[in-house]
Order: structure tokens, then sequence, then C-alpha cells
């Protein structure tokens, strides 16, 4: 079984969402210095590198990422490749059959950007239209191979309203550089982070 992994590494040199806590990973025990063994503090965002949105990131009497469903993270899943470079429209996602397509991920050129610690301001975001247009062809979740799914500093953040309103779960922070358009088999599992407004995951997909 080939599984391709489509998480991100997270380490110093990841990019940091501006606001967001920067990774970082304290020594607390090391063998080096005469301890037992070897422990460490991670000290992240629950939004750092490839992580799922829970309801809560943006609805405070909606669930948390220990209630994300998991029969809708893994399962059938379409990769589609866009061209464009600013925003993805209605118009981008009108060529595509979706109508068999519960989880779809979206590969565009913020998958080049991975490998740099800078955070790209102009990275590609889904509009509120296309939000729409997704939600009402019944995408159950949406992944995007960037920080966010929304435009950088969209007022009102209007993707995640629609999409997580809708029941949609986002996952963010994809690396699509190497994967082909087609359908594949994706196991995506956050950790039951008790009442955080997202968590992190490991993303993989394997060939349909």
């Amino acid at each position: 079984m080939k599984l391709i992994d489509i998480s991100v590494p997270i380490d110093a040199s990841l990019a940091t969402y501006p606001g967001n806590t920067p990774f970082a990973l304290e020594a607390i025990k090391r063998i080096a210095r005469g301890d037992s063994s070897n422990v460490s503090t991670l000290r992240m965002s629950a939004h750092a590198g490839t992580h799922v949105d829970a309801p809560r990131h943006f609805f405070d009497d909606r669930p948390g990422a220990e209630s994300l469903p998991l029969d809708l993270l893994c399962g059938r899943t379409r990769v589609i490749e866009l061209t464009t470079r600013r925003v993805v429209t209605p118009e981008d996602l009108a060529g595509f059959d979706l109508r068999e397509d519960m989880r779809l991920l979206l590969k565009t050129h913020n998958s080049r950007l991975w490998g740099s610690p800078v955070f790209h301001e102009d990275f590609i975001g889904v509009s509120e239209g296309a939000a729409h247009f997704l939600v009402d062809r019944g995408v159950k979740v949406l992944g995007v191979d960037y920080l966010s799914v929304e435009p950088f500093k969209a007022p009102g953040a209007p993707a995640h309203h629609v999409l997580l309103g809708a029941g949609t779960i986002v996952i963010e922070g994809l690396n699509l550089r190497d994967v082909d358009p087609g359908i594949y088999e994706m196991f995506c599992l956050p950790l039951p982070v008790v009442g955080a407004d997202g968590a992190p995951a490991r993303v993989v997909l394997r060939r349909s």
C-alpha cells in the first residue's frame, strides 16, 4: 500500500499565520545532559501547519476539535488543480462535475510556497461565492494548500462562515505539490483536543 503524505513538516522553518503562535520545541530533559530520557514541550498554534478547523473556530456555540467526525475526514476524495493566481471563484470551479465529490482538495500555486519560512500574504484563497458554490453541490470536506481557506484579511471571513456554518469541514495547510489531480482515498486524523478551535492533523492519500 503506497501512501502519499500531504502533511507539511512542523519545525522552526514553518511559516506562521500572522498573529498565531510560532512553533517551538523546547528541551525539558536530555540524555546528553545526564537525564534518563529525552522529553520535549511543544508550543504551537492549533492552526499550525496541516490542521483541521473545528466549527468553534468561528462559532462559540459549535463543537470543538474532539467532535470532528472521522467518517467524513476519511474516504473517497477528489483532487482538482486550479490555475488561478488570485482568488478561487465559482467560475474556476464551474468546469468540474462535483456531483459525486463529498471530499474535495484544491491544488493551486500555493503548494509551491511550502519550504519558505516567510508567510506569503498573496496566497490563493476561496471566495465567498466559491464557498457557497461548493456547499450547494454537497461538498462536506474541503482541503486547501496553504494556511487558510480565506484570502488574507478578507473582511468578516465569509468563506469560513459559509463553510463551517453549513457543516463543511475545512482542512488547511496541505502540500499537494507532488499530487496529480484525480480520485484518492484520504485519511485525515486530527488530534482530539477537547474544546479546541482547530487541531493539527496527519493527512495521507492512497491512489483509488
